[in-house]
């Protein structure tokens, strides 16, 4: 065989192989891309987003998009040749697999966390929505989770209200902890509670709970390997009544960062002017019962699926500014926002023409 045609041969068949490689082994990396958005103030399947009864609620105009970002589930294992096909690609963003399921995270794991976190995100918008509208809404501190095989399982249950620990009243989710860490390993701690039961039926009847209980419960030594302190096996978190019913129908969603939208979306039908003015806007931003907004991630995959959308405006945490702004959609202006005050303030300027007032983002 001659030398020329041995060297063509060796090297096709090295091509072959290493393409082979590529289709057949995978790589540690997962990818986002951009997903779905939603308009707070419209309809989603058939129903619409934001239900409120109760209260008078006032016609809307225009977008206040939340939006989402596609990910590749947590089994899926991308080969090298997606993984350069998506470092590549405009419309998606190539990640270390561990960055969306770290700690070995299941996608079934992950899907509750997510949940979990969707629905918290929605009572922090509804709480913020209210208070910025002098409306008065009704909190106390319940029990979140009861660790399986803690001290404090079938003790204690998600929903219980935790009015006193050791005869301390209770006043954030975070006094209970720093109440029960006081105590050493071993020793007794004594919760007095609201059962979750008694506390749905006082609300139910809109009346005053007329059952409390005393629950004793032997602490143990927390097993992270860090310093021996005391534990029940609980987390504290936050619970409401609101003065009218607000529902969110928004299925098959997860994650906290699109509380801002929804506490938005939730303003502008309680409120008789259009926030937006009839405009496009749309926007992404976690936030919590006092109105501040955070960071979220896949910031980038969000301002595309918002400007191919439709989107003139893009509501965007402090925090994401700089990374938004290195790749911005063309025809979309980012605005930063750090609290739902913010964000009201710049739909204002939005809405009265003002675009030259509104503060928005630059690259770092």
């Amino acid at each position: 065989m001659p030398r020329r045609t041995a060297t063509m041969l060796a090297s096709t068949l090295m091509l072959i192989a290493l393409l082979c490689a590529g289709v057949f082994f995978p790589v540690p990396y997962a990818e986002m891309s951009p997903g779905p958005t939603v308009n707070t103030l419209g309809d989603h399947d058939g129903e619409p987003v934001l239900q409120i009864s109760g209260r008078d609620t006032y016609e809307t105009s225009g977008h206040l998009n939340m939006t989402t970002v596609r990910v590749t589930s947590a089994g899926y294992r991308m080969n090298l040749v997606e993984a350069v096909y998506g470092w590549f690609a405009h419309d998606s963003r190539v990640v270390p697999h561990d960055t969306l399921y770290p700690d070995g995270k299941t996608e079934e794991e992950a899907t509750q966390e997510n949940a979990e976190e969707f629905s918290q995100s929605q009572e922090s918008a509804k709480v913020a929505a209210l208070k910025a509208l002098d409306i008065p809404v009704r909190s106390w501190v319940v029990v979140s989770t009861v660790l399986k095989g803690s001290p404090a399982e079938g003790r204690l249950h998600a929903g219980d209200v935790i009015k006193e620990v050791d005869g301390k009243s209770i006043q954030e989710p975070a006094d209970v902890a720093d109440l029960v860490t006081r105590h050493r390993p071993g020793e007794d701690v004594v919760f007095t509670v609201v059962p979750a039961k008694e506390q749905a039926a006082a609300e139910k009847e809109r009346r005053s709970p007329k059952v409390t209980e005393k629950v004793t419960i032997t602490t143990k030594a927390a097993d992270d390997g860090g310093e021996k302190r005391a534990i029940v096996g609980i987390s504290a978190g936050t619970d409401h009544t609101f003065p009218f019913s607000i529902d969110i129908k928004l299925a098959d969603v997860g994650g906290p960062s699109a509380g801002l939208m929804f506490a938005l979306g939730i303003y502008d039908k309680l409120t008789p002017d259009s926030l937006t003015g009839g405009k496009f806007v749309a926007g992404t931003g976690t936030i919590d019962d006092e109105g501040n907004v955070g960071p979220i991630g896949g910031i980038g995959m969000k301002t595309i699926a918002a400007r191919d959308k439709g989107a003139r405006y893009f509501l965007t945490p402090a925090d994401n500014c700089a990374a938004a702004a290195e790749d911005t959609p063309e025809g979309l202006t980012l605005v930063k926002v750090k609290t739902l005050d913010d964000a009201l303030g710049a739909l204002g300027d939005i809405r009265a023409g003002k675009t030259a007032d509104v503060p928005t983002c630059a690259a770092g």
